[in-house]
């Protein structure tokens, strides 16, 4: 019998992490006491009993509920401490999950009124990244992104910061809220500026919406990789497209089902993909409303998908190489994978 290796010794990388969703719940918590932010009943519950919170976004008003609990939360990070806290805990999980790479997905404007504008809120949110990463060893990066529930003017204005930024810690631009609003096309601009600067492009695609979404992400925004990206397990074609280009899809399962893309673990479509050839970088998406982690993505892919730890360790590779991570950090972490599986 295969002996079972933990999955929280699995080195890996951790490509789809939203700001906000990376808190821990005591940390809300506490916040929220210290500035006296009354939070929603429903998140309340769900903070204290360690219970996520019951969520279905597959229809408007279900997305809503789920908005107005993220920007509930988002609402107790007001001062450049609150930023570095969050992060440093967030580096802290990582590595507890065996991550040696995180890139941490943030949109500026949402903190930009409390942290004296947009771009103060973005060297706040890179400094603490910059810090963060050198207290605790791990690779840590920024990926900026838009909203596509704004204008996509707005988007191009991001896109501009974060290749001004760069050199500072961003790697990548995406596009994230509701994929049922806004066409993709609309914001192909902000996302040529994105890679004429040199940065990854990681829309949001194929999660409420279907195989069409993310065909939109690879013709109209040139999409590297692929924020969730499951929905394109219903498109044969696009598979095989997906598996040639090699765009990685950075799948969630704790949050598909959580969100009710899927009724159960067993109907993410892992196996789908991993079979098609499609590359997968794990992510944990929004741990404070899903309530798990990293490595919990991989346990949920040895639970309820039968994934052997061979195919563990080759999910592990595939969101290293997904990644930005330069070529010496790779190849430590691909090596870390190899020792994985042999010991």
């Amino acid at each position: 019998m295969e002996r079972v290796r933990d999955v929280s010794e699995l080195p890996k990388a951790h490509l789809h992490l939203h700001f906000t969703g990376s808190m821990r719940p005591g940390t809300v918590l506490e916040l929220a006491d210290k500035y006296g932010v009354r939070l929603p009943e429903a998140l309340t519950d769900a903070l204290t009993s360690g219970e996520p919170p019951s969520l279905r976004a597959t229809d408007e008003r279900g997305w809503f509920r789920f908005q107005r609990l993220y920007d509930a939360a988002r609402s107790c990070l007001r001062q450049p401490e609150d930023i570095q806290r969050l992060v440093r805990e967030a580096a802290e999980e990582d590595i507890r999950d065996g991550s040696g790479w995180l890139e941490i997905q943030v949109d500026p404007t949402s903190y930009a009124p409390r942290l004296g504008g947009l771009i103060p809120a973005l060297e706040i949110i890179l400094d603490a990244v910059e810090k963060a990463s050198r207290e605790t060893g791990l690779g840590m990066r920024v990926l900026v992104a838009a909203n596509r529930m704004k204008h996509p003017l707005d988007a191009r204005t991001l896109a501009r910061l974060a290749v001004r930024f760069a050199d500072r810690g961003v790697v990548g631009f995406g596009l994230s809220n509701d994929e049922r609003r806004g066409m993709a096309r609309d914001f192909d601009r902000a996302f040529a500026i994105a890679r004429d600067g040199g940065l990854l492009s990681a829309p949001h695609g194929g999660e409420l919406t279907g195989p069409s979404s993310v065909r939109d992400c690879l013709d109209d925004l040139h999409a590297t990789r692929v924020g969730h990206g499951v929905r394109a397990a219903e498109d044969p074609r696009l598979l095989r497209r997906l598996a040639e280009r090699g765009v990685t899809c950075e799948v969630c399962p704790a949050s598909n089902v959580a969100l009710g893309v899927y009724e159960k673990h067993e109907d993410v479509p892992l196996r789908t993909l991993f079979e098609a050839g499609v590359p997968m970088a794990l992510g944990a998406d929004d741990p404070l409303l899903f309530g798990s982690r990293l490595a919990a993505q991989y346990e949920i892919a040895r639970r309820h998908h039968g994934f052997t730890d061979a195919e563990l360790a080759e999910l592990a590779r595939q969101s290293i190489r997904g990644s930005a991570a330069p070529e010496d950090m790779r190849t430590k972490l691909l090596a870390g994978v190899d020792d994985w599986l042999a010991a």
